[in-house]
């Protein structure tokens, strides 16, 4: 399923780290673009979209000056293909971030993380099975 025929876009709201996020992200996963970026005259994001692993995000930076934090209520779930990849995101997910389930073997999974990253966006990372 490409951009053009998905119907729910996850949106991220940040307090003014939209496109140092994005950066990040789109380092981290193969498959992975910023899309569009367009910007406020002071350089703040006006509205972007990037995908991660073929999936599409939007994002903005809020400009009214209210800060809105992420919550680990609402978390990206993220299928790993291989032991190295999961490893890798995990690594630079967690930095800066907080680890809620380190990487393990867990009764539902042989290996799953949940980590808030440096942002506060919150991501349960799974290994898929083999």
């Amino acid at each position: 399923m490409g951009p053009s025929t998905q119907k729910m876009t996850p949106f991220f709201l940040f307090s003014g780290q939209a496109e140092e996020a994005m950066n990040f992200y789109t380092s981290i996963f193969d498959d992975s673009e910023i899309n569009h970026i367009s910007h406020h005259a002071d350089g703040k994001v006006l509205q972007a979209s990037f995908t991660l692993k073929g999936q599409q995000f939007k994002c903005i930076d809020n400009t009214n000056g209210d800060r809105h934090a992420f919550t680990p209520a609402l978390s990206i779930f993220v299928t790993c293909d291989t032991d190295d990849e999961i490893e890798h995101v995990f690594a630079k997910l967690s930095d800066g971030g907080f680890v809620m389930m380190p990487l393990a073997s867990y009764p539902f999974s042989e290996k799953f993380a949940w980590v808030a990253d440096r942002f506060g966006v919150s991501w349960q990372l799974n290994l898929a099975k083999q």
